[in-house]
C-alpha cells in the first residue's frame, strides 16, 4: 500500500514474509527479551516448573518454524502470530475460534460499527512487560508505521483502504478516523498489536523484532527465543485484561517434521500436552493412546501457483487445463484421508461470503487435454516448486500422477519453505509453486482474504507476475469498488462476481481446502478448542 487508494499486501524483505504459514512475539522485560534474541543455548525440554502442581511448564509442539519474522506488523508466520497473540493486545482482539471482537486494551467495542470515528479509551493500569505503562502515545506509534507510505509492512494491507488516521485525544484515549464507513475493521484492530514505542522506536529495534524481540502487555512474556528450536513464555503478573494466563510457564517447541512431532506427543512418557498440524495418519493411534483429537475446517489450502511470464502458463487454458487435470476426490480421500474438500471456490465453504465459483475446476481429462489441444500446447514438461510441508508433500503425487496422465510430463521439487521463498524473492525462473496458505489467521472477511492474495502491489501477485496484465488490472479496480461499497449484501455481491474472474483466470487458485488436526492430553488440559488456521491459542485454556 503505497497510497491511499490501494490497499494490497506490499513487497516485503524475505525476512518479513510468511516462511511458514499454514501456507503464522513473545516479550520478556526488556532486557531478558534482547538476550532471547541471541543464538543461546537451544532447549527442547521442559524449562523449569516441571512435574506435579498448577506451576508445571505446559510444553506445547507447533508444526511450524519460530524463526520467521516476531514483528506484528510484518509477520505471516503461523508460529509467531500465535505467539504473539499471547503476549500482544490490540485495542480490540477477536475470539480464536468465533472471531468476534472483545475489548483487550480498550475498555469497550465501539457502538456504532458504520461510524467513521471510533474512539477507544485505554485499560487503566495496563502495563507493558517491562513495567512501563501502555499509553496513547504508544497506539499511535503502531498506526502511523502501519499506516506510513514509506514504510512495508503486512498490516498496511489490512489498514490503509479505510482508516485515515489515528490520533491522541489524551494521555488513555485514541480516535480512529475512517475514509468510510468500514464495520469489518472493527475485527481487524487486532492485527495491530500494540507495541512500546520506547523500545521500538530505537534504532535497529525493527530489526531485532523481526529475529524474535516482543515486548507486549498481554498476558504472557517471553522468557527466551531459540530459533529453529523452542520459545519460552511465562504469566505475566502485572496482567490486568480480561483473558488471564492460567500457565505459570510455557515452553513451545517447534517439530516441523510429522514424525518427531507425533512422538513428543505420544505415549505414557510423553514430553508435551498439546501439539498441532497433526497428521491424518496419526489419529487414530493418538486417540487410542487417550489423546483427544479434533479438527477445524477453514481456509487451509493447497495452492498452485502459476508464473505468468514462463510459457504457456501465460494462457489462461493452460492454467484451467491443469486445474481440471487433478483428480482431487483421489487427493481428499488418499493423502487427507477425507478430511478435506475439492475447491469450489477461493473461499472455502464455511466462509460467509461463500458462493460457488462459476469455474469449478471438477476432475475432467478430457476437458483438460482439449484446453491443452486449443492453446497448441504438446510435450509440456513441468517442474512442480513445492514447500515441504508435509501434508503439501502427500497431496503431490495425486497433482504428478493427474497430470501424467494427460501427456504433461511431471517434476516434484520439494524444498523448505523458505527455500522456496527465496526464489521467488530473487525473481529466479519457475513453472509453478505448489504450497499451503491459511488467510484466516488474519479473519475472515473475504476483503482481507482477497486482498492478502490479489492486488497490484500485492506480493503473491510480484511472485506470479500477472499484475499487469488487463484482466488483472480490472479485477484490481473491481476489489477497491467492493472494499468502498457501504451496503452489505451489494458488497457480499461484488466480493463474490470477483472471485468468479479469480476462479477463471487460475494464476493462484486452491486446488483443496483441509481440515487442521490438534491433539491434547483432555487428563491435563481442559477449555482446549481446535483451530482451523495454525497455531495455538491458549487464552482460554487451563490444568485439569
Amino acid at each position: 500500500m503505497r497510497d491511499d487508494v490501494t490497499h494490497d499486501v506490499p513487497a516485503l524483505h524475505r525476512r518479513s514474509f510468511l516462511k511458514y504459514t499454514g501456507a503464522l512475539g513473545a516479550a520478556a522485560a526488556l532486557a531478558p527479551s534482547l538476550a532471547a534474541c541471541s543464538s543461546g543455548p537451544e532447549s527442547t525440554n521442559d524449562t523449569g516448573g516441571g512435574g506435579g502442581g498448577k506451576g508445571r511448564t505446559l510444553t506445547a509442539v507447533i508444526g511450524y518454524g519460530n524463526d520467521g519474522s516476531w514483528d506484528p506488523t510484518q509477520t505471516a508466520s503461523a508460529f509467531a502470530m500465535a505467539g504473539n497473540n499471547h503476549i500482544y493486545e490490540g485495542l480490540l482482539d477477536t475470539d480464536p475460534i468465533s472471531r468476534q471482537p472483545y475489548a483487550a486494551l480498550a475498555t469497550q467495542v465501539p457502538a456504532d460499527l458504520n461510524a467513521t470515528s471510533w474512539k477507544f479509551t485505554l485499560r487503566a493500569g495496563a502495563r507493558f512487560h517491562d513495567g512501563k505503562p501502555v499509553t496513547a502515545d504508544d497506539v499511535v506509534f503502531v498506526f502511523d508505521r502501519i499506516l506510513d507510505p514509506n514504510t512495508q509492512t503486512l498490516a498496511k494491507g489490512f489498514f490503509a483502504s479505510w482508516l485515515k488516521e489515528v490520533r491522541k485525544i489524551d494521555a488513555q484515549n485514541v480516535e480512529l478516523v475512517l475514509k468510510f464507513p468500514f464495520p469489518e475493521g472493527i475485527s481487524r484492530l487486532t492485527l495491530a498489536k500494540i507495541m512500546p514505542k520506547h523500545v521500538f522506536s530505537k534504532p535497529g529495534a525493527w530489526d531485532d523484532a523481526i529475529k524474535g524481540l516482543a515486548v507486549g502487555s498481554g498476558p504472557y512474556r517471553q522468557t527466551a527465543h531459540h530459533p529453529k528450536s523452542n520459545t519460552t513464555f511465562e504469566a505475566f503478573a502485572d496482567y490486568n485484561g480480561p483473558r488471564r494466563p492460567a500457565f505459570k510457564k510455557m515452553n513451545w517447541l517447534t517439530i516441523v517434521d510429522a514424525a518427531p512431532r507425533v512422538a513428543k506427543i505420544s505415549g505414557s512418557d510423553a514430553g508435551a500436552q498439546i501439539a498441532d498440524n497433526i497428521p491424518y495418519a496419526n489419529i487414530g493411534q493418538l486417540e487410542s493412546g487417550g489423546m483427544t483429537v479434533a479438527g477445524g475446517a477453514g481456509m487451509n489450502n493447497l495452492f498452485l501457483m502459476f508464473n505468468t511470464r514462463h510459457k504457456p502458463f501465460d494462457d489462461v487454458r493452460v492454467r484451467q487445463a491443469l486445474h481440471y487435470a487433478i483428480d482431487t476426490e483421489k487427493m481428499v480421500q488418499v493423502a487427507l484421508k477425507g478430511h478435506g474438500k475439492p475447491s469450489s471456490s477461493f473461499l472455502n465453504e464455511a466462509n460467509p461470503a461463500y458462493r460457488r465459483a462459476k469455474t469449478v475446476y471438477d476432475y475432467d481429462p478430457d476437458k483438460a487435454k482439449a484446453l491443452l489441444k486449443a492453446a497448441g500446447v504438446s510435450g509440456l514438461k513441468i517442474e512442480i516448486l513445492a514447500v515441504n510441508v508435509s501434508w503439501i508433500v502427500d497431496c503431490l503425487p495425486t497433482i504428478k500422477s493427474s497430470w501424467d496422465a494427460i501427456g504433461v510430463r511431471t517434476t516434484l521439487s520439494p524444498q523448505e519453505t523458505t527455500a522456496v521463498f527465496t526464489k521467488m524473492d530473487q525473481k529466479q525462473d519457475y513453472q509453478v509453486v505448489a504450497a499451503a496458505s491459511n488467510p484466516n489467521q488474519f479473519g475472515l472477511d473475504a476483503d482481507l482474504i482477497m486482498h492478502y492474495n490479489y492486488g497490484p502491489q500485492n506480493l503473491w501477485m510480484q511472485y506470479a507476475r500477472w499484475a499487469g496484465d488487463p484482466v488483472a488490472k480490472q479485477l484490481f479496480k473491481d476489489m477497491d469498488r467492493a472494499t468502498q461499497e457501504p451496503d452489505a449484501e451489494k458488497k457480499k455481491v461484488m466480493i463474490q462476481d470477483y472471485i468468479d474472474v479469480v476462479a477463471e483466470q487460475a494464476v493462484l487458485y486452491p486446488v483443496v481446502h483441509n481440515e487442521l488436526m490438534t491433539a491434547w492430553d483432555p487428563k491435563k488440559l481442559s477449555g482446549i478448542r481446535p483451530q482451523p488456521y495454525p497455531g495455538i491459542n491458549l487464552l482460554q485454556a487451563k490444568w485439569v
